[in-house]
């Protein structure tokens, strides 16, 4: 094959791949049966652009910082699946769920929005598969391939 012809196809292709980038990273993450019903139920959830979908409830102190990797986060939270089970909560003030954010303690979509979130914010949560437990699920309470919903709380977080 001549040289330059095969220089000319390989830019071609990494540029092909390059403008396809951004496409991939904005396709629906949540199952057409899931979606329907998140549509549904929470029209006005804003989507990030891994997927992750969220409603702020009650906002916090905006000028505030937002955690970072590293830090320690205390939430309070409610976990369910889309049909409303319950499958974990810490809600308890006196007795929270206290985390590192971005040290693989957290499933990736809370670690995502928690480092969104401002002290005191209340979000409403919907979390693909792929950000939640994966194919695989934790079974026994969530099923494979489980879209998750959490109710949480970001109380406080630093660098404890």
């Amino acid at each position: 094959m001549n040289p330059r012809f095969r220089c000319f196809t390989f830019l071609l292709l990494g540029l092909s791949l390059t403008a396809l980038a951004p496409l991939h990273a904005q396709r629906e993450r949540l199952p057409p049966e899931d979606l329907e019903i998140v549509e549904q139920r929470w029209p006005e959830a804003k989507k990030s652009s891994t997927g992750l979908r969220y409603i702020v409830l009650r906002a916090g102190d905006k000028d505030g910082p937002t955690p970072e990797a590293g830090m320690q986060a205390t939430v309070l939270y409610k976990g369910m699946l889309l049909n409303g089970t319950i499958f974990d909560e810490a809600l308890d003030p006196e007795h929270p769920f206290r985390a590192r954010i971005g040290r693989s303690e957290l499933i990736a979509g809370w670690d995502q929005a928690l480092q969104r979130m401002h002290k005191g914010e209340k979000w409403l949560l919907i979390v693909p598969f792929e950000l939640g437990y994966g194919t695989r699920g934790n079974p026994p309470m969530i099923p494979r391939r489980a879209t998750l919903v959490f109710e949480m709380e970001l109380l406080d977080f630093g660098r404890d």
